[in-house]
């Protein structure tokens, strides 16, 4: 099986049962960072997994560097009925691989995923206002920001932060 592709970038493949290993320390890294992810630091491995990995329609990849899970990301839709024509989803990467292009290549797999399904447009419910690596990524691939929620998150450093609503249109 591929795990590079020929540039020798990890591989963005849809995730597995046997993955979950790999996934579950990158997810409890970001949410007891309490800097990134607005979800209880005191979450357990057997809620994670239930809140992560969705069944169809929605969609769960990995990003991998050989045998090394490096990224995550989870895409559904936004809201059930009226709203099931926003797409949203969220991503995550391994403390190592952070700034080496993996949240690039999950954020573009969850666009190209929203386009192919057929989904309106693409919106991020609580992009934290001082995770500056993310919101440089999402407007770099053409998301703007609809509002942001003052002091919705409790940042360990930061204090009280906004929460952005951002939103890309695929129309």
């Amino acid at each position: 099986m591929r795990r590079r592709d020929a540039g020798g970038e990890p591989v963005i493949r849809e995730a597995r049962d046997e993955d979950w290993p790999g996934i579950w320390p990158i997810i409890h890294d970001v949410v007891t960072e309490q800097r990134t992810f607005p979800y209880d630091p005191a979450m357990g491995e057997r809620d994670a997994r239930r809140m992560w990995l969705l069944a169809p329609p929605a969609r769960v990849v990995v990003a991998m560097d050989g045998d090394r899970v490096t990224g995550t990301a989870t895409m559904y839709a936004n809201r059930p009925g009226p709203g099931s024509h926003v797409a949203s989803g969220s991503l995550m990467v391994a403390k190592e691989a952070r700034g080496t292009g993996v949240g690039r290549q999950l954020a573009t797999d969850l666009v190209g995923w929203a386009r192919r399904s057929g989904f309106a447009a693409i919106q991020f419910n609580a992009v934290v206002e001082v995770n500056v690596a993310a919101i440089r990524l999402y407007e770099s691939l053409g998301f703007v920001t609809l509002g942001t929620a003052p002091g919705a998150f409790r940042h360990p450093v930061a204090g009280d932060v906004g929460l952005r609503i951002m939103w890309l249109d695929l129309r």
